[in-house]
């Protein structure tokens, strides 16, 4: 198996982690979901930095930002699969 862009912990996520420097907008990325060693394609639309978050679909303002199986916020903005998740679209419930 290649090694992976992106790790994502479960089916439920609607986030994966990008794992790899320098990755860039229109990479055909290797995404790999660890609870069950599946693998499936994402194409970047846009530069992430490594250690960052990606949509793994299509997100609309309000809904909830699954990843390791759990609630870990909301989205502030529609965001577009493939497309950057950080402060500028995401914050915690929490505050």
């Amino acid at each position: 198996m290649s090694i992976p862009h992106c790790l994502v912990h479960s089916p439920k996520d609607t986030v994966g982690v990008v794992v790899v420097e320098g990755l860039t907008a229109g990479t055909d990325m290797l995404c790999l979901i660890t609870e069950n060693d599946t693998t499936f394609r994402l194409k970047a639309r846009m530069d992430i930095p490594i250690g960052h978050k990606v949509a793994l679909s299509n997100v609309k303002k309000g809904d909830t930002i699954w990843k390791y199986g759990e609630d870990i916020g909301r989205a502030i903005a529609d965001i577009k699969k493939g497309e950057h998740l950080h402060v500028q679209n995401v914050k915690t419930k929490r505050w």
